[in-house]
């Protein structure tokens, strides 16, 4: 298999010229040299077709990529026209093996033009994004192409297929419907245009909330507005200033929410408030406005979901998804609204008697709660966040702590590999060995913040695992966690400690793939599944045993005492409903959004977002939404349009089988390997409730998830 995978991949490069084979090539020498030296043009020589960064260059993208376009297109043609009547090799598993080389490279630049982007690859990426488009029209619209597929569909249970292989022909048929191979000429045509705006809009998207990033950044002058803030978290402002060139002042950078880290330190109010309104206004007005965006690309899906025959984008995104319907979400969330809300307004009361009983005499507002809820917090369990601080230091908590969950559930273990050059100092690579010493994948942690990473984190991979192509996976994780400055030690929150075992819960989703076809491989799932492994993990991090094992002072090793361990358990539920409902209301938001007909005209953002959220009855002062639509890079620029509820959907799945798996003995080999090999392993080989159902023997409940919330 590995020496046809090689053949696929010289013969795309040789495409490019009409070439047949390595003899007598009929390109100019400028060609051929420009093909050779350009790594991306060759399967990587490193183990598992790692990327080699260090040969690697911004200029090699933009040619590999044109290239990869032209050469799969004559492979799609090939097969699509070819006079031999469908099979199942000749075209599911001839597609499975086509686009070698624009897979190579886009897997690379696109994970690079989110973790270390410059202005170079800004500009190939908006070049390239109508591009891309148009390509992955030219497939999905290729009437010959989906007639092949669909004949395959209609006769798929009387080929002598086994399992995979019949989901793989759904998958495809569901895929190529849903893109609108059935319409009539004119209506692809439509398609084509709204699909080639919609790229471009979404890359301006991407290219301004980068910007914004920046430019939305608080500059401090005085030292003394600082105060609350820890030694070295001013010293880390000092350098950001610094580097930007304001030696001598202090640079507050923004993250992706609208709730902001800091604010739970600062003890002046003022820069709290010009804070939490630079996060919670960008992209409202300015250069780099992006309503204008969001109003556009709400109207655009909505024309595309119309000529596809749904009646919303919403309608249109939720078909394949385990939801089914957007009626069945804004259900679930509504069967939870009272709940969050009162819990919530019991949370403002507490945080407005705690302003009271410091002396102040203001109402709550939102750069308000979370310094006055950590005050409650100390109050309640006698627990201040910065205490805890000198048990998380990073590295023990990914070794000590998420490593080793994995290791006690699954039994791998990750070996560091320094000599895999990375496309960063910062990054970090290790290979992952399974217990019995066979090697797994490559697994890269890219954890620190930096100018030139969008917000967030997120896992990718820059190869899929696939027993067709005989590839092992090669997956990253990156996050962005503000690194101490140079020779101390970088300390992480709790909610950043979950967050590291809730990648790595995606990590092990790709590296664990155990599937015989690239499209069905590891993380290849639906939207309201893919964040079920991942959130399933997160609860291993407040395990006692585990917790015993990581939460260590990082100067004497003592571990956490008993007592702060028991207040951070007992304090997991606090704020939950501020946190549920903050999360909620971006859900509800992006729903709204995508429920909007094609008929409905362009949207006053703010006008819009208020009559939304009144309308759910989540509308509380104090409490913004997660994201404000102006820099909601999930549901506009990023790929959960009409999906961000999956996170909760995802989650009643994991609280269950988090609950169910602590009946099986807990951290436990046995069960571990159980959820690894029926959720894991399986990938979109197996629909996802069968999957969940072959390993809980039942569909869930919400129960585990409002104990898991502290909503009961």
């Amino acid at each position: 298999m590995r020496k046809t995978f090689l053949a696929i991949a010289l013969g795309q490069a040789l495409l490019l010229t009409g070439c047949t084979g390595t003899d007598n090539l009929s390109v100019t020498d400028t060609t051929a040299q420009a093909t050779q030296q350009n790594p991306l043009f060759h399967v990587s020589r490193l183990q598992y077709q790692a990327p080699d960064f260090s040969i690697i260059r911004t200029e090699h993208f933009q040619p590999a990529l044109e290239a990869g376009i032209k050469a799969h297109d004559k492979e799609i043609q090939a097969i699509a026209s070819q006079w031999a009547a469908p099979t199942f090799d000749n075209t599911i598993v001839a597609l499975e093996k086509s686009g070698a080389l624009l897979s190579r490279a886009s897997s690379v630049f696109y994970n690079l033009s989110s973790a270390n982007s410059n202005g170079d690859i800004r500009r190939i990426q908006s070049e390239m994004a109508p591009k891309m488009a148009a390509h992955t029209d030219n497939i999905n619209l290729n009437a010959k192409l989906f007639a092949r597929i669909d004949k395959l569909y209609q006769q798929r249970q009387q080929l002598g297929l086994n399992p995979e292989q019949i989901r793989l022909i759904e998958v495809y048929h569901q895929r190529f419907v849903l893109a609108g191979a059935k319409l009539n000429d004119a209506q692809k045509a439509q398609i084509r245009l709204l699909n080639e705006e919609q790229s471009k809009l979404t890359n301006e998207f991407q290219q301004r909330l980068m910007r914004l990033s920046k430019s939305s950044a608080v500059m401090v002058d005085d030292i003394a507005q600082l105060s609350g803030l820890s030694e070295s978290a001013i010293r880390t402002a000092a350098n950001a200033a610094t580097a930007a060139g304001h030696a001598g002042k202090f640079l507050i950078s923004i993250t992706n929410t609208t709730r902001q880290p800091v604010l739970a330190q600062l003890h002046n109010r003022e820069l709290r408030q010009k804070i939490w309104q630079a996060s919670a206004n960008r992209g409202l007005s300015g250069d780099d406005e992006t309503v204008s965006l969001v109003a556009r690309l709400a109207q655009l899906r909505a024309e595309k979901a119309k000529l596809l025959g749904f009646d919303n984008w919403a309608s249109y995104r939720l078909a394949p998804q385990m939801a089914k319907t957007p009626e069945a979400v804004f259900e679930m969330f509504s069967s939870m609204v009272p709940a969050v809300v009162a819990n919530t307004k019991k949370e403002a009361d507490a945080i407005q008697a705690m302003i009271r009983k410091t002396g102040a005499d203001f109402k709550l507002q939102p750069w308000d709660w979370a310094y006055y809820a950590e005050k409650v917090r100390q109050q309640q369990y006698n627990l201040d966040e910065s205490s805890l601080k000198p048990y998380f230091e990073f590295n023990r908590v990914l070794q000590d702590g998420v490593f080793y969950t994995l290791n006690q559930l699954y039994g791998v273990t990750f070996k560091p590999r320094p000599d895999l050059p990375v496309y960063h100092p910062d990054v970090k690579a290790w290979e992952v060995f399974d217990a019995d010493g066979s090697s797994l994948a490559i697994f890269y942690g890219d954890y620190f913040a930096r100018e030139g990473k969008r917000g967030g984190a997120w896992m990718n991979s820059f190869v899929r695992q696939s027993g067709l192509l005989e590839q092992k996976p090669v997956v990253v994780n990156v996050m962005n966690i503000q690194k101490a400055p140079d020779g101390e030690p970088t300390f992480v929150s709790y909610d950043q400690v979950t967050t590291m075992f809730h990648e790595l819960g995606h990590g092990t989703h790709g590296m664990f793939s155990k599937v015989t076809y690239p499209s069905l491989s590891g993380t290849a799932v639906s939207r309201d599944f893919v964040e079920f492994p991942s959130t399933f993990e997160e609860d291993w991090a407040a395990h006692p045993k585990v917790l015993a094992n990581y939460a260590k002072h990082y100067k004497t090793g003592e571990p956490l005492p008993a007592d702060m361990l028991d207040k951070l358990l007992r304090s997991r539920s606090f704020n939950m409903g501020f946190d549920t409902l903050e999360y909620m209301s971006a859900a509800l938001l992006d729903l709204e959004w995508h429920s909007l007909s094609a008929d409905a005209p362009l949207q006053n953002v703010a006008q819009f977002e208020a009559s939304a959220l009144a309308k759910h009855g989540v509308n509380l002062a104090a409490v913004a939404p997660r994201y404000r639509s102006s820099y909601f890079a999930h549901a506009f620029p990023g790929g959960y349009s009409a999906s961000y509820y999956a996170y909760m959907w995802s989650e009643i799945l994991a609280a269950d089988a988090f609950a169910y798996v602590q009946t099986q003995g807990g951290l436990e080999r046995d069960i571990g390997m159980k959820f690894r090999k029926a959720i894991r392993e399986v990938g979109n080989s197996v629909p996802p409730m069968e999957a969940y159902r072959n390993f809980r023997g039942k569909e869930p409940t919400t129960d585990a998830l409002l104990k898991r919330r502290g909503l009961l």
